[in-house]
């Protein structure tokens, strides 16, 4: 008998059912090898059988080999055909017997797939790895399918950054030749790049060069960070870094000669090592341009260049000049205009002569304009904010405006491009914008917990795109233990296709004022308002915009009569007299403009250009109010470099009031009309926590010791009609991970005041000597203490009242039953206000924060520290801020 086996890869050919099989052997290659006999060759086969098939037919199986009955068979025959069968993949072993040129093919057949399992992932989800293995349950077992699963799964991980994972596949047999494979997965820890090296470098140390490359070494500061993976995509990235920064330095001939990055022998960390040559460094030779074009002579070249002969030479500027003159050239009209560098190097002189060749082209005019994608969306909303026409002459500027102007409706992906393509004839060109539509109705339920207004719920329903005409409908009801509101709006940006927009608004809002009692919120007045604003706006060119309103709304002021009142009226001695001066009824009607400046790349988060608003409201055309406010605000943005965002903003205030109140103490400029300053506008600061407020301090009874533990002091903004704020902010970049979970970092400092307002009156109380002698007011001094005040309490119709000696109850009888009742009165007890704060002096705080647009809404935590502040200001080093807009 000849038998030739497979040996290596075969499975067991009678292993035990549910046992657990590795897999180790996938790396190996199946080999027969034939069994030693000393049967002649040349023998005649009579017959060829099978045996062992199961699943398939013995006739396919014999389909697979060259053996045929009558044919002669030799040994290399023999081995042929199990290659043949093996490669099939169809077989889990394979052996040839023969009996007398009868051969019989006995087969194991591969198993069945039950199903697939994975262990030990922790990183990666099921979902991800399952898309890289391409075995499945139902198919027949492969180990080159296996192999490359494997394969498939370590590599990524690599591409995660994890080089020292591994993959141990089992396999469970199951009865009726199933088996479960089972991936085993050691994810092993993150691969970072412990150290760069660099070597060749003369001019420049290690650490200059480490600092220009995208790759970081890991240190343990950058926790946050994934720059310190090492990811091989980068390691070329950073090859090109550092070309580009040793050609803006004028070494032209720098070059990286190799880049190595070597895995540590434990596969957890990697060290890079460059070789680089510096070469000569270069200087500015000859700068010189060839126009052909008729509108841009070679004398207005130098207008154009930011470096002169002489200067080291830097590539970067050469690209820079290259874009400035293709932007000019756009500009003048000719769009298919091209710059390009021609140089000359002298090595001796180690110069570099520069010439800028432009061939002549002809003038381009736009022939059509084609919009594609938008299915919602009108077109004449997208070519409403062309700023280019059909048949007007190419304009690069105006197609770049054009681009942003429709990514800035947010109806669309902000990746859009207005493409560039020619037209019928070459002095022709056609604009294609090829848009995405985006989602644009918003509807947002969401609950939160502020540490300005505690429980917070909101319900808004917003549709930025309504019927495809770009128009806006909003409504919104927001609830919080301090404010109520609900509003509905309309907007329309361009009223009778005209380029004005027209909106109107309706609002219902109740506001609860309060003061502080130590760390206690004490409410002071209700304020609701019911109105509503109609709106109007008008561009003056192309970043210039003039905006008009009118408002008209009723205001109603009201103080807890239980708390406050005293005889039917707010009491001074109870409220203060700011407050009892503005309870009430009054009617708003107030017209008003805003002069804007806008040229952010973004409105949302800018990272680059200003925005200046004045603004001015008139309240006396009609009605119970009379004052004019203005006010002013500028931000500008600075985008300096590796995702560093530095910001500046500025704004101020101020309110004349038209009214003579008259009276002592009286401001004419009512307290709910004044500006208010605090956090979340200034950091570092409570809420309403700077400017002038009243205080009220208590006595010890008995004593003219005031109790000034902050819990038993209560504490009344009362606002200015003047203020100014400042910022400076720093966002703070971070790795990629952190970013897409929208982590936003950033340092800063505040600076502001509110001031200006009339000296209010204070309350006073009589002093009081050992016999209890009034010898004066307060403060005391000397021996006397103060004295409470004592008020007689009067019925509606100003008749005092008494107590009824035998019920206890209030009366206006004198006597009852003969017997004189007793005079009923309130007892105030004495304290001491202060009027603190009004300063036109900066309070500065610095400090650092991180937003977070978290799953249950964003999220903003600030941490700041008060570096200047005046007497009676509220500090406050932790703020934050859930559910609520930041």
């Amino acid at each position: 008998m000849l038998g030739t086996m497979l040996s290596g890869l075969a499975l067991p050919a009678h292993a035990q059912t549910d046992s657990q099989t590795p897999l180790a052997q996938f790396n190996a290659e199946a080999e027969p090898v034939a069994a030693e006999n000393t049967l002649p060759e040349g023998q005649v086969i009579r017959a060829v059988l099978v045996e062992g098939s199961q699943r398939i037919e013995p006739d396919t199986v014999r389909s697979y080999v060259q053996l045929q009955p009558g044919a002669t068979y030799t040994r290399e025959m023999l081995d042929e055909a199990l290659r043949d069968l093996f490669q099939t993949e169809l077989f889990a072993d394979v052996e040839i017997r023969d009996n007398e040129g009868e051969l019989t093919i006995v087969v194991q057949e591969n198993p069945v797939i039950n199903r697939i399992l994975l262990e030990g992932n922790r990183r990666l989800d099921d979902d991800d790895i399952r898309g890289e293995i391409r075995l499945a349950p139902r198919q027949i077992f492969t180990r080159s399918r296996a192999r490359a699963d494997v394969a498939r799964i370590i590599e990524l991980y690599r591409r995660r950054g994890r080089f020292a994972a591994s993959i141990e596949p089992q396999m469970v047999e199951l009865d009726q030749n199933r088996v479960d494979i089972v991936f085993e997965i050691s994810e092993g820890p993150r691969s970072r790049v412990q150290q760069i090296n660099v070597i060749g470098n003369d001019v420049y140390s290690d650490s200059d060069l480490r600092s220009e490359m995208a790759t970081k070494q890991s240190r343990f500061f950058r926790f946050f960070s994934s720059s310190d993976t090492f990811d091989p995509d980068r390691l070329a990235f950073d090859q090109q870094r550092l070309r580009q920064f040793y050609l803006t330095e004028g070494y032209a001939d720098f070059r990286v000669i190799s880049a190595v990055a070597e895995l540590t022998p434990d596969r957890s960390d990697f060290i890079i090592t460059y070789v680089v040559e510096e070469g000569e460094r270069y200087q500015f030779g000859e700068l010189e341009l060839d126009s052909d074009l008729r509108d841009f002579s070679s004398e207005q070249f130098t207008s154009f260049i930011p470096m002169q002969t002489g200067d080291w030479y830097n590539a970067q500027q050469i690209e820079d000049t290259i874009d400035r003159l293709n932007e000019t050239a756009g500009l003048l009209g000719y769009a298919f205009a091209e710059a390009r560098p021609e140089f000359n190097i002298d090595r001796e002189d180690r110069t570099m002569s520069v010439r800028f060749r432009i061939e002549e082209t002809p003038r381009v005019y736009v022939e059509r304009i084609d919009i594609n994608g938008n299915t919602l969306t009108r077109d004449k909303v997208i070519r409403r904010e062309f700023r280019l026409q059909e048949g007007d002459a190419f304009n690069s500027f105006l197609v770049r405006r054009s681009q942003a102007r429709i990514q800035s409706l947010g109806f669309f992906q902000e990746s859009l491009e207005i493409a560039q393509s020619p037209g019928s004839a070459p002095d022709r060109i056609v604009l294609t914008a090829n848009v995405e539509e985006n989602a644009t109705g918003e509807l947002q339920v969401s609950a939160g917990f502020s540490s300005l207004e505690r429980f917070i719920l909101n319900f808004s329903v917003r549709q930025r795109n309504f019927l495809g005409k770009g128009q806006e409908l909003r409504a919104g009801v927001n609830y919080s233990s301090y404010s109520n509101s609900i509003e509905l709006g309309f907007t329309e940006p361009y009223l009778f296709d005209r380029n004005i927009a027209v909106g109107v608004d309706l609002f219902r809002r109740d506001f609860d004022s309060f003061n502080f009692i130590g760390n206690d919120r004490n409410t002071t007045y209700q304020q609701v308002s019911t109105g509503f604003q109609v709106r109007a706006g008008v561009p003056l060119t192309e970043y210039w915009t003039l905006a008009l309103r009118y408002g008209l709304s009723q205001e109603d002021i009201t103080l807890d009569e239980n708390t406050f009142f005293l005889n039917g009226q707010c009491s001074p001695l109870l409220a203060g007299r700011f407050l009892c001066d503005t309870t009430g009824k009054r009617l708003i009607s107030s017209i008003g403009y805003s002069l804007v400046y806008n040229n952010l790349d973004n409105n949302i988060r800018p990272s680059s250009g200003r925005r200046l608003i004045l603004s001015q409201d008139f309240a006396g055309l009609f009605g119970d109010v009379r004052y004019l406010r203005t006010r002013a605000d500028f931000d500008q943005y600075f985008n300096i470099g590796s995702g560093f965002i530095f910001g500046l903003s500025a704004e101020a205030g101020y309110i004349h009031s038209f009214e003579n109140r008259g009276g002592a103490g009286i401001d004419d400029v009512r307290l709910t009309d004044r500006f208010f300053l605090g956090e979340p506008q200034i950091r570092g600061f409570d809420i309403r926590g700077v400017g002038p407020r009243v205080q009220r301090f208590s006595y010890s009874p008995g004593t003219n010791d005031l109790i000034t533990d902050p819990r038993f002091v209560t504490d009344d903004a009362i606002g200015g009609r003047a203020y100014y704020l400042g910022r400076a902010e720093l966002e703070i970049p971070l790795g990629s991970g952190a970013r897409e979970l929208g982590f936003r970092p950033s340092i800063f400092v505040d600076a502001g005041a509110v001031f200006g307002v009339t000296n209010p009156t204070l309350q006073t109380f009589p002093c009081l000597d050992a016999n209890g002698n009034e010898v004066g007011q307060t403060p005391c001094t000397g021996g006397t203490t103060p004295g409470p005040i004592v008020t007689r309490l009067l019925d509606s119709n100003g008749a005092p009242l008494f107590i009824d000696n035998t019920s206890g109850v209030l009366t206006t009888d004198a006597t009852t039953g003969g017997n004189p009742n007793t005079e009923a009165n309130r007892s105030i007890a004495p304290f001491l206000e202060r009027f603190v704060g009004d300063s036109p002096s900066p309070r500065v705080t610095i400090g650092a924060g991180v937003s977070w647009n978290s799953p249950f809404g964003p999220f903003r935590i600030d941490l700041a520290y008060a570096l200047l502040q005046e007497e009676g200001d509220e500090d406050k080093i932790f703020s934050f801020n859930i559910g609520t807009q930041f």
